[in-house]
């Protein structure tokens, strides 16, 4: 799946709210960069930021908005 169609996904799961999604993403970064295993098969040099994406479209990352 080509990246543009991921992020399209993501922003369907936090219904298209893109601040939402970009607070979610950064939350996850940081976690990854912390050590916390990807929740997605990762090939390559892929930046953490995809990863988070790619979890956030996928749906193994809930997104609240409250937090």
């Amino acid at each position: 799946m080509r990246i543009e169609q991921i992020n399209a996904k993501a922003l369907e799961r936090v219904d298209y709210d893109r601040y939402l999604l970009s607070v979610a993403v950064a939350q996850r970064v940081a976690e990854l960069a912390k050590g916390a295993k990807p929740l997605v098969e990762v090939k390559g040099n892929i930046q953490p930021t995809e990863i988070a994406i790619m979890e956030i479209a996928e749906g193994l990352i809930q997104v609240n908005e409250n937090e």
